[in-house]
């Protein structure tokens, strides 16, 4: 898991917010041209770069900003919440000994992002497994990667107490 988002975080950090913007900007012509259309345009690009970069496990729902550039996919356990508590002395996790912890190395990394570093500690949901081996880029345009499957509760509706609160 010795991947580039491991030694330059900040760069893609600002690298992602201006893809993110372009795609916000472009969204209206896609829209126009078709998210089916388009998907089968990038997601090979879109594979192709973030499989080298990041280790993507094409869930199709991205948090690689939220979660300091490691992919949580790359977690055994699938994690998208934070260590599970196996992490090992040395940083490296309990499922693979060979390899660094997925969360040590997002500690790590959000350590060095001023932008969405912050963001580490945010509550994230469940993958939706429908979305696999689609384009996370265009689940963000068309919300895709926000909608809650029935059954499921949306994030904002469960109470986290804090730690003051306690």
């Amino acid at each position: 898991m010795a991947y580039f988002s491991q030694k330059y975080p900040s760069f893609l950090e600002k690298t992602y917010q201006a893809a993110e913007r372009a795609a916000w900007a472009l969204n209206p012509l896609i829209a126009r041209i078709g998210y089916g259309r388009v998907e089968r345009l990038i997601k090979p690009a879109e594979d192709f770069a973030k499989e080298r970069i990041f280790g993507c496990h094409h869930c199709g729902q991205c948090i690689l900003h939220s979660t300091g550039m490691s992919c949580p996919m790359e977690c055994p356990k699938n994690l998208r919440n934070g260590p599970c508590g196996g992490v090992r002395a040395n940083g490296h996790c309990e499922v693979k000994p060979e390899m660094r912890c997925v969360w040590v190395v997002a500690y790590e990394n959000a350590q060095q992002m001023p932008i969405y570093g912050h963001e580490l500690v945010d509550i994230q949901p469940p993958v939706n497994r429908r979305l696999e081996d689609t384009s996370a880029w265009i689940n963000m345009l068309t919300g895709a990667d926000q909608e809650v499957p029935a059954g499921w509760v949306p994030i904002e509706s469960i109470e986290v107490v804090s730690k003051s609160e306690r």
